[in-house]
């Protein structure tokens, strides 16, 4: 029975060596020479003026789903497209229902404001 686990595991011991020794041989061939202009913050030519754990605005937060919800409902339409020969009328009335969900979806959104950053 466990022989059967044989290929998962050695697929896990590649991935993690695979991982792993990139890290390991960076850490050993790397020089270790750290000089004052290496170790100064940012490297930029001037000090940090705020801290780096700053809080974002809630409405970045909101685009930024709002970015990720629709590009990925949109990745849907690339297999229909390829495939809308084959499915017929029943596949093509079920996108344009999903589309029209988007488009109603995408109006509230808009109505609300919730894509407009001041």
């Amino acid at each position: 029975m466990l022989e059967n686990y044989f290929p998962v595991l050695l697929f896990i011991c590649v991935g993690l060596l695979f991982g792993i020794a990139p890290v390991v041989m960076g850490r050993l061939a790397a020089p270790h020479r750290p000089d004052s202009k290496k170790l100064s913050p940012y490297e930029c030519g001037f000090e940090a003026f705020e801290d780096a754990r700053m809080k974002f605005d809630v409405r970045y937060y909101l685009v930024a789903i709002l970015f990720i919800l629709f590009d990925l409902e949109i990745a849907f339409l690339f297999p229909w497209a390829i495939v809308t020969k084959e499915i017929g009328m029943f596949g093509y009335v079920s996108m344009m229902i999903f589309l029209a969900i988007l488009v109603v979806g995408f109006i509230y959104e808009w109505m609300k404001g919730a894509l407009e950053w001041e």
